[in-house]
């Protein structure tokens, strides 16, 4: 049944507290979208390789992955507040120490690490407020609006990150925009620390290694699935970089890539304001194949209006497809280890982003701009090979949940 878009979404965000976390939320992971891009563009201006500024992203966002489900599971094991403070401190500390390495023209080696520093300690906001709305409305279809909502807003900030950070980075400084994104952090994160009247509780009643199993054979696929579709992010952002950059436009880098979140934002705002009946694990599949058949054109599209359109295309699959398998998730794991599973989702999905940036970055360097391209393709392929294995595994019964919020997700893309 099809309601207006606006009605919608509207009782949710009338929930008491719930406009200020998702708004503190919004702020907080603002930097998701200038991180990678800035460090791209600030390694590849001072060094001219798309080889190592691909693998400094990458390294950035791997730690970044590879941190998250450990500080979701101590979110969820003392509570987001007593977990996020102590992370923005870190996570503006190296990213501070990264851009003055940066500065002074460090070797490689102290770039990867510094950025790894600054990925690892990097606060996983999505999950945080995630778990919020699943401790709200575990149980209820509102839960479905609710997480559209923040893909909607994940798709916002990736309208308005990558132009910021472009804009920053081209036209002020190079490290002006990654500067911004510690500023935003410190600021979002600190506000969000301080709702604490939304934050779920925490999961007193477990420790670290105990407590209900996660469902492994079904996330295992499931986080596999997720990290070929962050491949495809990831190429797109050094790809198309290198595309502006091999035509001396290197400033349209940053709003072609907000365009592919336009396109997302739109399709996620339609998508979350139908009360779908199929079943999510065939509709997981579905997107997969919609994101490989739409970055298809991107290899052979001209410059620039040819990629804006190739881009718009290619963004209209991303939002519904994050939110069925984020609703996937949800319905298969205990309510206790939600933030966790989700973090685990998350850091597959940025394991999937470092590896494409590495990759498209190698195979730019080697073929040329538009080759950076087919490794988005092909993993656009490999994932809607996988999505089948998740359909075939999904239960045909989404295991029993509370009705209500209470206890859900205790203090935990």
């Amino acid at each position: 049944m099809r309601v207006p878009v606006v009605s919608a979404y509207a009782p949710v965000l009338r929930t008491p507290g719930a406009l200020r976390f998702s708004a503190a939320g919004f702020v907080a992971r603002m930097p998701i979208s200038m991180l990678a891009l800035g460090i791209v563009l600030l390694i590849s201006r001072q060094t001219g390789s798309y080889g190592l500024a691909g693998a400094v992203s990458a390294a950035a966002t791997l730690a970044s992955s590879v941190a998250a489900p450990l500080q979701a599971r101590l979110s969820d094991r003392y509570g987001q507040a007593r977990v996020l403070r102590p992370l923005v401190a870190a996570h503006a500390a190296s990213l501070a120490t990264f851009l003055f390495s940066a500065r002074m023209g460090a070797g490689a080696w102290l770039l990867l690490l510094t950025a790894a520093a600054a990925g690892a300690t990097l606060p996983q906001i999505g999950a945080l407020v995630r778990a919020r709305w699943a401790a709200l409305y575990t149980g209820t279809p509102r839960l479905h609006i609710a997480y559209a909502l923040e893909s909607v807003l994940d798709e916002g900030i990736f309208v308005l990150g990558p132009v910021v950070v472009t804009v920053l980075a081209t036209q002020v400084d190079p490290l002006a925009g990654l500067a911004v994104a510690l500023l935003l952090s410190v600021v979002g994160g600190l506000a969000l620390a301080a709702q604490r009247g939304t934050e779920p509780p925490p999961q007193l009643t477990w420790h670290l290694g105990r407590g209900a199993a996660l469902p492994v054979a079904f996330l295992a696929p499931v986080g596999v699935v997720f990290a070929a579709m962050g491949s495809v992010f990831g190429t797109l952002e050094v790809a198309v970089v290198a595309v502006c950059d091999a035509a001396d436009a290197r400033a349209l880098a940053g709003p072609l890539l907000a365009v592919v979140a336009v396109g997302s934002l739109l399709a996620g705002l339609v998508y979350g304001s139908v009360e779908w009946r199929s079943p999510a694990p065939r509709r997981f599949l579905l997107g997969q194949a919609a994101l490989a058949a739409s970055v298809a054109p991107l290899p052979f599209a001209a410059f620039p209006w040819g990629l804006a359109a190739a881009a718009l295309l290619s963004g209209l699959a991303i939002a519904p497809t994050l939110v069925t398998g984020f609703a996937l998730v949800e319905s298969q794991v205990p309510p206790g280890r939600l933030t966790e599973a989700l973090a685990w989702t998350t850091t597959a999905l940025g394991g999937g982003v470092a590896l494409g940036a590495g990759l498209s970055g190698w195979v730019i360097d080697a073929a040329g701009a538009p080759a950076g391209f087919f490794v988005a393709l092909g993993s656009g392929v490999v994932a809607t090979v996988l999505a089948s294995v998740v359909v075939l595994r999904s239960p045909r019964r989404a295991p029993a949940r509370a009705t209500t919020g209470s206890g859900v997700a205790g203090g935990g893309p």
